[in-house]
C-alpha cells in the first residue's frame, strides 16, 4: 500500500472518530491521536524519506489535503459539543422562578457588645462619658500609677502577656516602661485624671487579657467596663448608690445589691459587689452556692496614692472607682453556664439574644 492510500485510510478512520466523538475530552483525544507529536499522520510522514523524489509532491499534496479535512472536521464538531455541553449546563443549572426565594438572616449585635451598649446608656443617662483608652499600654499606666507595687502578683510574667522586641526582649518605652497587653481598662483612668479637666465622671469599655487558661469562669481575652468619678465630696455612699442603680437597671428592680470589704491596690477603702441571685430570688441555690448572692464587680474609694501620680489634691478631690466584667455581667442576666459559650459561634447559641 502506498503512501497516499495509506493517508487514504487515515483520513476515513480519523473521521469515523471525530463524527463518533461525544464530548469535547473525547474529540481532543482522537485530535492527539491523528495530528500529535506521536499521531498516525505524523507517523506516515517521517516515511517521506522513503518515497521517491518525483512522487513527494504529490505525497506532499496528499498529506496537507488529509490534515486540512481532518483539522476542519475537528473544528466544526468541536463547536457541535461545546455548544451541546453549554446547553446540558445551563438546563442543570436552571433556576425554576417560580420557587420562593431563600432569605438571608439579618444579622444582630454579639451579646457581648449588646451588653457593653447597655451598660453604657444606663451611664450616660447618669451623666458619664465613655473613653476608649488603647489595648497595647505600658507598665506604668497599668500597674505603677494604679499602685500597684513592684512584687505585686499582677505584675508577674504568668498573668500578663508582655509585648517582646525583634530581639525577642520585652520592649521598652524610652528605656523606662515595659509595654504590655493592657489586663485592665483602669490605665485608661489615669489617662484621663492626667489631661481632662476636674470633675471627671468617667467609663472605659474595652478588651483586655491576661495568661488565664479558657475555662467555664475564665478567659485569656475579655471585656471590661471601669468606671471613674473624681469631684469634691464625693463618698463611698456615692458609690453604693451609683452601683446599686446601675444593677437594677440592668438586671430588674427587684435586685439586691450588698458590698464585702476587700483589698485593691488602687482605692481604699475597697469592696466586691454582689447581686442577689436571679435564679432563686436571694433563698440559696446551687448556683449561687447557697448564698443567695452572686459576686459581680470590684469597686472602692479612690486611694490617695493614686491621686499623687497624677496631681491631684486628695484634700481637696475624693473619688471611686469600679470595674466589671462583661461577659461575667452577660453570664448573671442570661444563665450562661460558660463564659466559653460567648465565643464559640454557635449560631443557635447566639441567636437566642
Amino acid at each position: 500500500m502506498t503512501i497516499v492510500e495509506q493517508l487514504a485510510v487515515l483520513q476515513a478512520q480519523a473521521l469515523a472518530a471525530i463524527e463518533g466523538a461525544q464530548t469535547t475530552a473525547a474529540l481532543e483525544e482522537a485530535r492527539v491521536a491523528v495530528l500529535g507529536k506521536k499521531g498516525t499522520l505524523t507517523a506516515i510522514l517521517r516515511d517521506m524519506k522513503s518515497v521517491p523524489p518525483q512522487e513527494r509532491p504529490l505525497v506532499g499534496k496528499a498529506s496537507n489535503d488529509v490534515r486540512r479535512v481532518i483539522e476542519a472536521a475537528i473544528e466544526d464538531k468541536s463547536a457541535f459539543l461545546k455548544a451541546a455541553e453549554l446547553e446540558s449546563r445551563m438546563a442543570a443549572s436552571a433556576l425554576d422562578i417560580s420557587l420562593p426565594g431563600r432569605s438571608h438572616p439579618i444579622g444582630t449585635r454579639h451579646l457581648i457588645n449588646g451588653i457593653i451598649d447597655e451598660i453604657s446608656d444606663i451611664f450616660i443617662g447618669i451623666g458619664y462619658r465613655i473613653v476608649e483608652g488603647s489595648e497595647v499600654e505600658t507598665d506604668y499606666y497599668n500597674f505603677t500609677a494604679l499602685n500597684a507595687p513592684a512584687d505585686h502578683p499582677s505584675r508577674s510574667m504568668q498573668d500578663t502577656f508582655y509585648v517582646l522586641d525583634r530581639s525577642g526582649d520585652v520592649a521598652n518605652v524610652k528605656g523606662e516602661s515595659d509595654v504590655l497587653l493592657r489586663t485592665q481598662t483602669s490605665g485608661t483612668q489615669v489617662h484621663c485624671m492626667e489631661s481632662d479637666p476636674l470633675p471627671i465622671y468617667m467609663i472605659s469599655p474595652g478588651r483586655v487579657y491576661r495568661r488565664d487558661p479558657a475555662d467555664p469562669s475564665h478567659l485569656p481575652q475579655f471585656h471590661q467596663v471601669e468606671g471613674l468619678v473624681v469631684d469634691k465630696g464625693i463618698t463611698f455612699g456615692d458609690l453604693k448608690g451609683t452601683l446599686d442603680y446601675c444593677v437594677k437597671q440592668m438586671f430588674g428592680p427587684d435586685r439586691r445589691t450588698r458590698f464585702r470589704t476587700h483589698f485593691f491596690p488602687f482605692t481604699e477603702p475597697s469592696a466586691e459587689a454582689d447581686v442577689s441571685c436571679g435564679i432563686c430570688g436571694g433563698k440559696g441555690c446551687r448556683f449561687c452556692k447557697g448564698t443567695g448572692w452572686v459576686e459581680i464587680l470590684g469597686c472602692g474609694m479612690v486611694d490617695p496614692n493614686v491621686f499623687g501620680y497624677v496631681d491631684i489634691d486628695p484634700e481637696v478631690y475624693t473619688g471611686f472607682a469600679f470595674g466589671m466584667g462583661v461577659e461575667r455581667i452577660a453570664c448573671l442576666k442570661y444563665n450562661v453556664p460558660d463564659l466559653r459559650m460567648l465565643l464559640d459561634g454557635d449560631m443557635r447559641f447566639l441567636r437566642q439574644f
